[in-house]
C-alpha cells in the first residue's frame, strides 16, 4: 500500500504551490481546445472573464447568510431568478431558488413534489414513484434513493423520442411526478412537454421539466427562429423546472436554478426548523454553506450578455452544431434522432464507433459515448468550434485505422 500523503510541516511558498498545481494540470484533458465532450462550457473570453471577476468579487461571502449578512448577494440572487422566470414565461407569482447544480435542483424539486403530494393526498408516509423516459437523467435516481422513492423508466420509440403510451402505462396510484427533459441528455431531443402535460392534467400529477441543459439556450434559440417546441411554464401543467446557469447560461460553477409555478408549491421547498439553542434554521438548498461567488458570477454574466448576447450565442453555437453534423455525415456517421439544441450523437452501421473512440482517445480526445445505441456523443459549446477541422480529420483517420486493423472488441465503455 502506498504511503499516505501527510500535511507539510512547514507551509510552502505561493509560487511553489501554484507551480505544482499547474504541473498537475498537464495530465488533464485539454478542455480549452475542445478536447472534452462535456463538463466545461464556454462562449468567449470576455464572458469567461466577467463571470470569473464576478465570482472572485464575492469569493469569501457565504450565500447561506445572504438574507441576514449579505444583502448584496440576496439582491443578485433575486434578480437572477426574476430574469430567469421571465425567460420561462412563468406566472407573476411563480417562485425560484438558486442551487449549486442540476442534481441539487432536481433533488429539491423531487422533495418538494413529494411533500406537496403527501399533503394533498393526506398520506404522510406515501412512498411514491416518478415516471419518465429511459433518457431521464440519473439525478432522479439519486434523489429517489435519498427519499426511498421509485423511478420508472419507459423505453423510447424507434425514433428515440419519448413514447407517451409507454409513459402512461407506468402510472399508477402511487405515482407522484412525471418528468420531461428539455432536452434529454442521451439524444439531445426535447421531450413532448405539451403532450406530457395533457397526461399530467388528466391524471392530476405534478409535471417537472428537466431543462438543466437547455434552459438557458432554448428561449434564445426560439428567438432566432429555431423550431423549439413549448417546454416551459407556457405549458399549463408544468409544476416545476430545473435549469443550469453554469451550462448554457455561461456562468461559472456552481450555479443552477429550480422554479415552481406557484407559491403554494414553492413553500414545500423550504427547509425550516427551530429545534436547537441557536434558534430558527432556514435554508433553500440541500447544502448550508454555499459560495456566493456562484450567485455573483451568474448575475455578472446575465448583465454582460443580456438578451442580445444570448441571442448571438445561440446563433453562433447552433450554426456551429450544424457544421459539425454536416461534417460527421460526410464521414459516413448516422445522426441518432433529431436533436433540438447542442447535444449530438452519431452511430455507424459500417464501423465500431467504440473502436473509433479508442483511436481518438489516443490522439487526446476524451471520448463521449452512448451504449444504447453505440454512438459518439458530444454536448457542444463554442469551446469545440476552433477544433472542428482537427476533430473531423482525426475522426476520418480513426475510421481508416479501424478498417485496416483486424476485428477486435473495443475495451472502452460508455461513462458519463
Amino acid at each position: 500500500m502506498a504511503a499516505r500523503t501527510v500535511l507539510p510541516q512547514t507551509g510552502l511558498r505561493s509560487e511553489d504551490i501554484l507551480g505544482e498545481m499547474r504541473e498537475m494540470k498537464n495530465g488533464d484533458v485539454d478542455w480549452k481546445h475542445g478536447r472534452a465532450p462535456l463538463f466545461v462550457f464556454g462562449l468567449d473570453d470576455p464572458t469567461y472573464e466577467i463571470g470569473r471577476a464576478g465570482f472572485f468579487e464575492f469569493f469569501s461571502e457565504n450565500a447561506l447568510g445572504a438574507g441576514r449578512a449579505f444583502p448584496s448577494v440576496k439582491r443578485m440572487e433575486t434578480e437572477v431568478l426574476e430574469m430567469a422566470l421571465g425567460l420561462f414565461h412563468a406566472p407573476d407569482d411563480a417562485r425560484g431558488f438558486m442551487t449549486t447544480g442540476g442534481t441539487e435542483s432536481i433533488i429539491q424539486a423531487i422533495q418538494t413534489c413529494r411533500d406537496w403530494t403527501r399533503a394533498q393526498r393526506k398520506a404522510p408516509r406515501l412512498r411514491g414513484n416518478i415516471v419518465g423516459s429511459e433518457t431521464l437523467h440519473p439525478a432522479f435516481n439519486k434523489g429517489a434513493k435519498l427519499m426511498d422513492l421509485e423511478v420508472r423508466r419507459a423505453p423510447v420509440g424507434a425514433d428515440f423520442r419519448m413514447d407517451l403510451a409507454a409513459i402512461e402505462s407506468l402510472i399508477d396510484d402511487e405515482t407522484i411526478m412525471l418528468v420531461g427533459s428539455a432536452p434529454n441528455f442521451p439524444f439531445g431531443m426535447i421531450d413532448p412537454i405539451a403532450e406530457l402535460g395533457l397526461i399530467a392534467e388528466r391524471r392530476r400529477l405534478w409535471l417537472h421539466v428537466d431543462a438543466c441543459v437547455g434552459g438557458y439556450i432554448a428561449p434564445f434559440a426560439r428567438m432566432i427562429g429555431r423550431p423549439i417546441p413549448d417546454f416551459d411554464f407556457t405549458v399549463a401543467a408544468v409544476s416545476s423546472m430545473s435549469a443550469d446557469l453554469h451550462k448554457f447560461g455561461y456562468a461559472p460553477k456552481p450555479a443552477s436554478t429550480v422554479f415552481y409555478r406557484s407559491p403554494e408549491f414553492a413553500r414545500y421547498h423550504l427547509f425550516d426548523v427551530d429545534v436547537w439553542p441557536n434558534g430558527r434554521f432556514s435554508t433553500t438548498t440541500i447544502s448550508g454553506t454555499r459560495p456566493a461567488g456562484g450567485v455573483a458570477g451568474a448575475w455578472a454574466t446575465f448583465q454582460h450578455l443580456g438578451v442580445d448576447g444570448y441571442r448571438k450565442a445561440a446563433t453562433d453555437l447552433l450554426g456551429f452544431v450544424d457544421s459539425y453534423i454536416a461534417g460527421m455525415k460526410e464521414l459516413g456517421f448516422e445522426l441518432v434522432g433529431r436533436p433540438d439544441l447542442s447535444i449530438v450523437a452519431f452511430a455507424s452501421s459500417d464501423v465500431d464507433v467504440f473502436r473509433v473512440a479508442e483511436v481518438m482517445k489516443a490522439r487526446g480526445w476524451l471520448p463521449g459515448l452512448l451504449q444504447r445505441p453505440k454512438a459518439i456523443h458530444r454536448m457542444m459549446s463554442m469551446l469545440h468550434a476552433a477544433s472542428l477541422d482537427v476533430f473531423l480529420k482525426d475522426a476520418r483517420d480513426a475510421i481508416a485505422a479501424v478498417r485496416e486493423t483486424p476485428a477486435a472488441d473495443a475495451k472502452i465503455n460508455a461513462t458519463y
